[in-house]
């Protein structure tokens, strides 16, 4: 099925954490339904900040099949996994030690690499082709769910606005080593791997998120980083929020049905 244009993007927003948490669990767990029932497994790439609390609605959840899961970074700090700048050592603190998801389903970045940015971003890549490529034939791997945050200034996984990785079109992942927010050595995702994505979800809470989330979504001619990620047809596009971040939205909202 040929790739067309971009869907719109859904938003649903609820009323506080517990419902947007509640929501968000039986979002991933179709996903996931449909994921295992199509090729036996659910490939999800997680970022870090404010989202893997947002995650919570999945600890004891008896309908998530972890050992089904393969799970990558979004996004990586170059530091050691148990450092506090690491998203892993969030993830993990957050819901992995929460849940009995085999260690050797999550794929992390390779620390002893930290020296040399470009091996270690080529070296994260060929796990993804290990992945990917022998088993869905594409030019860019198509992720089953990608799991992103938002920050103030409009930037996701570290994807900052007005940095050159903006206009990658090639790799699958790419490095950066002047991140404007520390620290500065990180490997993310890039634009085409995030846009061929089969569903791909933002979760943004809080008053805070209130201005960019107008900007990305009423604005997007703006070119803010998360504004970019648009995933083609057959790819779809999610928003949720509660209703403090979405306070200043004029895009028109769904309500959340499965």
């Amino acid at each position: 099925m040929p790739h067309s244009a971009p869907t719109a993007p859904i938003l649903c927003t609820f009323a506080n954490d517990d419902e947007l948490q509640a929501a968000l669990a039986n979002f991933i767990v179709r996903a996931q339904k449909e994921s295992i029932e199509k090729k036996g497994r659910f490939t999800v790439a997680v970022s870090g900040g404010s989202l893997p609390k947002q995650l919570a609605g999945l600890i004891d959840n008896p309908a998530v099949k972890w050992d089904k899961w393969q799970i990558f970074y979004a996004d990586e700090r170059v530091v050691p996994l148990d450092h506090e700048d690491s998203n892993h050592l969030l993830n993990t603190r957050e819901l992995f030690s929460k849940v009995p998801l085999p260690p050797q389903n999550i794929h992390t970045i390779d620390p002893a690499l930290a020296d040399d940015l470009e091996e270690l971003a080529d070296a994260y890549e060929k796990e993804l082709i290990r992945e990917f490529a022998m088993k869905d034939s594409a030019r860019f791997p198509i992720f089953d769910l990608v799991l992103l945050g938002i920050g103030p200034d409009g930037h996701t996984c570290s994807l900052f606005p007005g940095h050159a990785l903006l206009s990658e079109e090639d790799r699958w992942v790419a490095y950066i080593e002047d991140s404007p927010k520390p620290p500065p050595r990180r490997v993310t995702l890039t634009f085409p791997v995030l846009n061929h994505a089969a569903r791909v979800a933002f979760v943004a809470a809080g008053a805070g998120k209130a201005d960019v989330l107008h900007t990305i979504l009423d604005e997007p001619e703006q070119g803010l980083p998360a504004s970019r990620v648009r995933p083609v047809s057959p790819g779809h596009l999610y928003w949720f929020t509660d209703e403090a971040a979405a306070a200043k939205v004029q895009y028109p909202k769904t309500p959340f049905k499965l």
